[in-house]
């Protein structure tokens, strides 16, 4: 029996496939966008650097000439990682077209 005999495929069978690739590859460009990557990078490391801003003792930041470096680098990195996170959700990524 020839293997085209075997297998009988509509038109219907075909759109399904196709879809399902499409929203699968739509997934996967979802996932490894970079403004999540940096974005959720810079949110964890604004956190940390925050934290350690709010927690510096007064000699720590006499080392930085009376500014509690740490405190605005923390801020400054948490908006950073807020914005790529909103571009993100207001932008999507849009699947490549091939063709």
């Amino acid at each position: 029996m020839s293997e085209n005999s075997e297998h009988h495929y509509t038109e219907g069978d075909i759109a399904r496939e196709v879809s399902e690739l499409e929203t699968k590859s739509a997934t996967a460009s979802r996932i490894f966008d970079l403004r999540r990557i940096i974005g959720g990078l810079f949110v964890v490391y604004g956190v940390i650097v925050t934290i350690t801003g709010i927690t510096d003792s007064r000699s720590a930041i006499d080392k930085a000439q009376g500014v509690n470096i740490n405190l605005w680098t923390g801020i400054g990195m948490l908006v950073l990682g807020v914005f790529f996170l909103v571009w993100l959700k207001l932008r999507p990524a849009a699947p490549q077209q091939e063709g």
